[in-house]
């Protein structure tokens, strides 16, 4: 058997034998323990949380990889492209696509009989993926668009509708521009979502892809582009080299040029804020393992100089000192896994609550949420644990050799 686990569990699982001193400071050194790993949980929970949630709500309205002209890329000119249906199967045969979806954009101008408002007018299909405006309305319903006939139906956001003073139900005038000519439709407000991405919620409204396209005066098959959802975000960029690939050299009856962009390249801005975060977690990790390592340090400091008189007994009977060494890194073990196990608790408990509570709120203008997205990572938290068990008692190690300057001699005489 183990000779130094053996006595470590003794002293360890013992209670009669815990002295005055070393009590409380094992204590100290469980707790700053479990205070480390519960926050190095949270701050992983939220950072996930966060970048999934604005990940999921730009991909919301944007898609993963979208297809347009080239021209529009370059100088964010609106111009259409044509794709046929050759092009759409073409894209649903690469690997990871999941779906293909058609989409046109046009300028306008809300106006009621107080205020007026420019947006953009978004129009979509009866195929066309809107499970996620689906989620954030807040009032009416999504109406059935359509890309063959123009029902009129218009969503906006609880900003325009507020600012226009609209409701579900409500008939808007919208007027267009093109060509020194202006064109007048009347819509009716079939539902308000909110997403709290400010650069969505102030202008864009999702009506009838055939209603877009009309209003662009575009031909059969013309749109502003295409929107690509992949199966497996991570593989988004080897998806892309795929289309971008089938798209090489290819151009439309009308002679433009087809371009792809994932939704990193569409929106730099966000995804580079996003990925600011990433230094903010390692800080606050590196700074949590510190506070365990030094508070685990000065326990164990603590422990041996107490077990003066039990280390001179061990080295008496012919212990040698890495034998000693190990017997306290052992004990230090069982007090870093107590911690870890509190840590755990605590802070998968705190992230547990606050998905099903939302207790902890924020302001939405600033951070695009109404509440502190978490999402539990269990690979990571296992990553954690064991590193956090792992950094804590190789830092013991140095700490430890103190034994070896205790003499057996004067040790059992230490009162």
């Amino acid at each position: 058997m183990n000779f130094p686990l053996f006595i470590a569990k003794r002293i360890y699982f013992t209670n009669g034998d815990r002295h005055e001193v070393s009590r409380p400071a094992i204590r100290i050194a469980t707790v700053g323990v479990a205070i480390g790993l519960a926050v190095m949980i949270i701050t992983v929970s939220v950072i996930f949380g966060f970048k999934h949630t604005i990940r999921d709500k730009v991909v919301g309205f944007g898609s993963h990889i979208q297809i347009t002209n080239f021209v529009t890329q370059q100088t964010s000119i609106p111009a259409p492209i044509v794709v046929s249906d050759t092009l759409m199967r073409n894209l649903k045969k690469i690997p990871n696509v999941k779906r293909v979806e058609c989409y046109a954009m046009t300028q306008g101008i809300l106006k009621t009989d107080s205020d007026f408002l420019g947006v953009a007018f978004k129009g979509v299909g009866e195929d066309y993926d809107l499970s996620f405006v689906r989620e954030n309305m807040q009032e009416g319903k999504i109406p059935t668009f359509s890309s063959k006939k123009s029902s009129y139906q218009l969503l906006i956001s609880r900003k325009m509708a507020d600012k226009l003073h609209l409701h579900v139900g409500d008939k808007v005038y919208a007027y267009f521009i093109a060509y020194d000519d202006v064109r007048a439709r009347r819509f009716t407000i079939s539902g308000i979502y909110q997403s709290n991405m400010k650069q969505f919620d102030d202008v864009l409204c999702i009506t009838d892809l055939h209603t877009a396209c009309k209003l662009n005066d575009w031909e059969k098959e013309q749109y502003t582009g295409a929107e690509i959802l992949v199966n497996d975000f991570e593989k988004i960029d080897e998806t892309n080299d795929h289309i971008i690939q089938l798209l090489k050299g290819h151009v439309d009856r009308h002679g433009e040029t087809l371009a792809s962009q994932t939704i990193y390249e569409a929106y730099p801005q966000i995804f580079s804020w996003l990925s600011l975060l990433d230094i903010n977690v390692w800080i606050i990790l590196a700074l949590m393992i510190c506070v365990a390592g030094f508070t685990m340090i000065s326990g164990l400091l603590i422990i041996i100089l107490e077990r003066t008189q039990m280390i001179g007994i061990l080295k008496a009977i012919g212990a040698r000192n890495d034998t000693v060494r190990h017997t306290f890194l052992w004990f230090a073990a069982f007090i870093i896994s107590q911690g870890l196990l509190i840590g755990d608790v605590l802070g998968i408990g705190l992230v547990l609550i606050q998905q099903h509570t939302g207790f902890i709120h924020l302001d939405p203008s600033s951070y695009y949420v109404d509440t502190a997205p978490m999402e539990l990572n269990i690979p990571i938290i296992i990553a954690l644990n064991v590193a956090t068990l792992l950094i804590s008692v190789f830092v013991l190690i140095a700490p430890s050799y103190l034994v070896s300057h205790i003499r057996p001699a004067k040790a059992m005489q230490f009162d």
